[in-house]
């Protein structure tokens, strides 16, 4: 997901990306610890969205603030 896209969302819908997304990562680190991730670039990839969708909620608690 785009920065773009992201900034587009509400923040009860960011919040619940955000979970969903950390709850997948969880899963995935599950899988490269017992050896059956495929795809380690995932787990970075998952991450990385996670932290755009922080930065939005971020940015949104500041403006209201």
């Amino acid at each position: 997901m785009k920065i773009k896209e992201i900034k587009e969302l509400s923040v009860e819908e960011l919040q619940a990306r955000k979970r969903e997304l950390k709850k997948e990562g969880f899963n995935l680190r599950l899988q490269q610890q017992t050896g059956q991730l495929e795809k380690p670039s995932q787990i970075r990839s998952i991450r990385r969205e996670v932290a755009r969708i922080e930065t939005v909620l971020t940015l949104r608690a500041g403006q209201t603030a």
